[in-house]
């Protein structure tokens, strides 16, 4: 049997441990996951609504134009349709966008620590994923990236993926910093720039800016959304892609007909409109940010402010025997070895008690693994 290097080499994204796996593992009735950056409030009740009414015609195949969904994105993004398109996830958007665009060989440009997604769908396409390291403050380097899409001809880079806001990090780039790139990269053939704005909705920074904006000026500019986050349609598995008319055609040859399923249509076009449960989602965020930093702080821990729904701190211990510590006592939280942080984790917000619980069991934990020491 024959297999690509590329495949052979890849190595699978990591998702967060389930509640019931823990609770098997450990022998737990209670658990409290905060490591997926999952809504704490569930699903909009609206979506869930909506959901049990059109249950009863799940034996048809879902409308494969998405023509409601995406009427329902065009009035509130204040886009046409025609620029606009979904997926099962981001994660099939970006997989598709990395096979349209990237002949074997060719070039994925993107960060350190940016979304492993990239990464994945790049080898899987057979494409070469090169990295530009952070900034000081674990922040994109938008200048040192592009200076390396112009530095590598040869490289051949024809995507450019920009995760604004970033996960794990939660850092963010600014608007200065989003022009500045996007007149040096902006408006050219042979390079597409694709801004992953999964966490767009959770900013509180005064100086971010949404990468929509630009989409009129800038002709291979690509903006990603989700609904899993600020939504809570992650078990439905739907995303959204803003982009120029002639990169939406391209991409719905390329998909499959019913890549996006009816339920997750329908959920999503009633989570759009719940402004209400959107609102909440930001406030239950915003407030277990602040109350993580308070805790953090209490405990000497350094952390990285977030514009996300999560932040990442370090634990000055190894992130690894934290994470056993932590899962004993029913809490699960995201180390992020896989991106190289040896002492790092990522603890996504919870409800009220899901924090307390987590920042108590943390507190005991740090009591009984000594500090790392550095090699």
């Amino acid at each position: 049997m024959k297999i690509s290097p590329e495949i052979l080499n890849l190595v699978p994204y990591k998702p967060g441990k389930p509640i019931s796996e823990t609770q098997r593992e450990y022998g737990l009735k209670t658990v409290y996951k905060l490591a997926s950056n999952e809504n704490p409030l569930g699903t909009s009740p609206k979506a869930l609504e909506a959901v049990r009414n059109a249950l009863d015609h799940q034996n048809l195949y879902p409308d494969p134009s998405h023509y409601e969904l995406l009427q329902t994105i065009s009035k509130l993004w204040g886009f046409p349709t025609q620029q606009l398109a979904v997926g099962n996830g981001s994660d099939e958007l970006i997989d598709l966008l990395t096979r349209i665009f990237c002949e074997p060989k060719e070039g994925v440009l993107t960060s350190v620590a940016a979304f492993n997604a990239y990464e994945v769908s790049a080898a899987a396409n057979r494409a070469t994923i090169r990295k530009v390291p952070l900034e000081p403050g674990y922040r994109f380097d938008m200048k040192g990236i592009a200076d390396y899409f112009f530095a590598h001809p040869e490289q051949n880079i024809r995507l450019i993926f920009i995760s604004n806001p970033n996960n794990p990090t939660g850092t963010y780039a600014t608007k200065q910093e989003v022009e500045d790139f996007l007149e040096r990269v902006g408006n050219r053939d042979d390079v597409m720039v694709v801004f992953d704005e999964a966490y767009n909705e959770f900013v509180r920074a005064t100086d971010y800016v949404s990468a929509q904006n630009y989409l009129g000026k800038y002709k291979n500019l690509i903006v990603l959304r989700t609904f899993s986050k600020i939504y809570g349609l992650a078990g439905f598995r739907i995303g959204a892609m803003i982009a120029p008319t002639e990169v939406v055609e391209v991409f719905n040859r390329v998909r499959k007909p019913f890549n996006v399923n009816d339920l997750a249509q329908v959920a999503a076009n009633a989570a759009l409109q719940d402004k209400e449960f959107i609102e909440r989602s930001q406030q239950i965020c915003w407030k277990g940010l602040d109350y993580f930093y308070k805790k953090l702080e209490e405990l000497g821990l350094p952390y990285i402010p977030s514009q996300g729904n999560f932040v990442m701190f370090d634990t000055l211990r190894d992130a690894a025997k934290v994470n056993e510590a932590l899962l004993r006592r029913g809490i699960i939280m995201r180390p992020i070895l896989n991106y190289g942080f040896k002492t790092h984790m990522r603890v996504s917000v919870g409800l009220d008690n899901e924090n307390e619980a987590a920042m108590n069991a943390l507190a005991d934990v740090l009591k009984e693994i000594p500090l790392f020491e550095k090699q």
